[in-house]
């Protein structure tokens, strides 16, 4: 697979340099600067492009992660017809410059979320951490969302009650901006009263119109990835359930199989999160991967460890609840299938995903769940393994 390593721009505290040390060699990144919606110029493309292929570093521009979908287009909401030829228009420019996956999602309002961006691990180190007490807390007595409290347990609740009755302004403010920390741009950010308002304008979308949304987004945009020979690969939701009432639509195999299969074309594809589709209990992640192999376009490899009352927390890039072994060996037959295709595009971009705080990542100002030393151990620990099963298996 290739290697690569996600970088948020020249504003990133991990420099280019950074990347090449840690022994990736392509580059994950996407223009933040730009509003959701607006169209990414070729100046724009050109210039992040200029930055990561720099000849003195031999990297390469290997995946668009992300080109966002405006809120708008997910609700079904007005004329759509400028927003769809924005994105098209996006498409088109970053095909021009040779880039060819596109990595995206499709989860309403709120992108990744956590409760704890500093879970504290043996040792020292930090984690990202999803507590569904915390949650709970935010959803049913600083939101006071109507109906917050169904699906959960009176011993949840209980806990939820009892955080929100010691906790401090500062501790709820701490708490919002936890849950608004995995929106990665400038824009988009709320406070209390702003989500509120947001999350009333889906009070009239049931499951089945985001679906449908989903449908005519892919009917409007995949037949131009297609002419353009762009591959888009859909992030699954993180964590993989509904929240604050929103539901979410790509979740399980079941959600996957829809979306591949509703615009069935080589330009639609998966981006194989085992984080995010790890968090679900029912979720099997290698057989998930087995399913949708010839789908998937990208990796994003990280694990988390499940508690019963449905808390997660980043675990060790090989030591929580999904077998990234069995995971890796599924991609990399997959590989070798298409390499035997004769494919030219045969090899699967992956990235270690969301990596421990450790040593003197501390303070460095990373962006949340993305520091140097964290995700380099998870790099050289993933690239064990796939030596490891490449020297097993055969190339």
């Amino acid at each position: 697979m290739e290697q690569t390593w996600r970088w948020f721009g020249p504003d990133d505290a991990v420099e280019l340099r950074h990347i090449v040390q840690a022994g990736a060699t392509g580059v994950v990144t996407a223009l933040h600067q730009i509003p959701y919606g607006e169209v990414w110029t070729p100046e724009e493309i050109r210039r992040r492009k200029a930055l990561v292929e720099n000849p003195a570093l031999g990297l390469r521009w290997s995946v668009v992660e992300s080109l966002p979908i405006h809120e708008r287009i997910k609700l079904g909401d007005g004329d759509l017809a400028p927003l769809l030829d924005n994105y098209r228009a996006s498409l088109r420019n970053l095909a021009a410059e040779g880039i060819s996956v596109v990595c995206y999602n499709f989860m309403p309002i709120l992108d990744w979320t956590r409760t704890q961006l500093h879970a504290p691990l043996p040792g020292g180190g930090t984690a990202l951490r999803f507590n569904i007490h915390e949650y709970v807390a935010f959803d049913l007595h600083i939101l006071k969302r109507p109906g917050a409290e169904k699906g959960h347990s009176p011993e949840v609740l209980a806990r939820a009650a009892e955080w929100f009755a010691r906790s401090s302004e500062t501790d709820r403010d701490g708490l919002l901006t936890n849950i608004m920390a995995g929106l990665p741009g400038a824009y988009d950010r709320y406070d209390v009263p702003q989500l509120r308002a947001m999350l009333e304008r889906y009070d009239e979308v049931s499951r089945e119109d985001l679906k449908a949304n989903y449908k005519h987004f892919l009917e409007e945009i995949i037949p131009t990835a297609e002419e353009c020979g762009l591959r888009l690969c859909v992030h699954p939701d993180d964590p993989p359930r509904s929240l604050f009432g929103l539901d979410r639509i790509v979740s399980n195999a079941e959600d996957i199989a829809f979306i591949l299969g509703c615009v069935p074309s080589p330009s639609n594809g998966l981006t194989l999160c085992s984080g995010s589709l790890g968090a679900n209990p029912a979720n099997d992640v290698p057989a998930i991967a087995a399913r949708f192999a010839d789908k998937i376009h990208f990796a994003h490899l990280r694990n988390v460890r499940k508690d019963a009352d449905g808390s997660f927390m980043e675990a060790d890039h090989l030591g929580g609840d999904t077998d990234m072994v069995k995971l890796v060996r599924t991609l990399m037959a997959e590989e070798r299938r298409r390499k035997a295709e004769g494919r030219a595009d045969w090899e699967i971009p992956m990235r270690p995903d969301h990596g421990h705080e450790l040593i003197d990542d501390a303070g460095r100002k990373t962006h949340p769940g993305y520091p140097i030393i964290g995700r380099l151990r998870g790099l050289a620990e993933l690239r064990g393994v796939m030596a490891a099963i490449d020297q097993l298996e055969g190339a």
